[in-house]
């Protein structure tokens, strides 16, 4: 089998070429798909936004900032070029304007890359795409625990007379058994509500909720033991990684900015916390490159993909 890597930088230099996430190979056809380990993909659809659009340039905007990022992660001894075979597979197919008609051709698009075995990493686009991905992933294999890095829980029954929107994929997902909410847990939850009932509103569905507030007063590594405890030795599991996780400060280009969020430190520290467990699929959105500042977002974000393929690459080498 191919084993898809980049260019060498030091032969060809970084700022060449056409903008691939890390100037991986780019593979065409969803058929070659099963020549990689994992495929970097983009989801640029924004239409389930309710306040700021533009996650829908995320995807080109973190491709774009991904150029320095190197092989070998060292505070997780990995290369991730070395253990996997990785592509940027470009974008998913959306109609913009039609949330239910991209939805379905996110969710046949997203089946077909699953069904090759690779690993997606998915670049949005606003949240509302996490749930068609989740129905593709689910399809595959069956209910997922969820890591889902967010500042809010988008556990909404509905927006505007019960539309869907990025407020309330989770809720579908719940609803419709794609995820076990029993090894689930929602991380860096902040800021105000619309009442008291929805402080307490994922634990009532079931899953578990670490507050931004929280991590802040007991630290990472509290998060992670329960974190990792509730997640479990086995079954599937897939992250969702929202932008606005991070305090504006970190990252200003997303749509919905909450004061009071994780440190970009934090954060890659929660994330190479996970190392060792496998996740059947990722996703990254909610980038937004015109209300960004200086492209910090961008390439926090690009950093923050590549620490989400050096958990596979550990996982894989764990597997071997």
């Amino acid at each position: 089998m191919t084993h898809h890597r980049p260019v060498d930088a030091l032969v060809y230099p970084r700022f060449e070429g056409i903008r691939t996430f890390m100037r991986l190979p780019h593979l065409d056809t969803t058929e070659r798909l099963a020549e990689a380990d994992l495929a970097v993909i983009g989801v640029p659809f924004d239409t389930g936004a309710t306040y700021r659009v533009g996650a829908r340039f995320g995807p080109a905007g973190v491709r774009q900032e991904s150029m320095l990022l190197r092989p070998y992660h060292p505070e997780l001894g990995v290369d991730v070029h070395a253990e996997l075979s990785l592509v940027d597979a470009g974008d998913l197919p959306v109609t913009p304007g039609y949330l239910p008609e991209s939805h379905a051709q996110i969710e046949e698009a997203a089946r077909a890359v699953l069904a090759t075995g690779v690993t997606p990493l998915f670049l949005g686009g606003d949240h509302s795409i996490s749930l068609p991905l989740l129905r593709a992933v689910a399809a595959r294999h069956g209910p997922v625990a969820l890591v889902q890095l967010d500042a809010h829980g988008d556990l909404w029954p509905g927006y505007f007379g019960g539309k869907d929107t990025h407020g309330t994929p989770f809720r579908r997902a719940l609803e419709e058994g794609l995820i076990d909410p029993g090894r689930s847990v929602q991380i860096g939850l902040r800021g105000p509500v619309y009442g008291a009932d929805d402080v307490t509103l994922p634990e009532r569905l079931g899953l578990a909720a670490i507050s931004a507030d929280t991590l802040h007063r007991h630290g990472v590594e509290a998060a992670l033991e329960r974190v990792r405890a509730r997640l479990g030795a086995d079954g599937p599991r897939y992250l969702s990684l929202d932008i606005d996780v991070l305090d504006p400060v970190y990252a200003p280009g997303t749509g919905t900015p909450e004061v009071g969020g994780l440190s970009n430190v934090q954060l890659l520290q929660l994330l190479r916390g996970l190392a060792g467990l496998s996740f059947v699929g990722f996703d990254l959105v909610e980038v937004m490159p015109a209300y960004d500042v200086g492209a910090l977002t961008q390439l926090l974000a690009a950093n923050l993909a590549y620490e989400l393929i050096a958990l596979a690459a550990v996982a894989k080498r764990g597997a071997a």
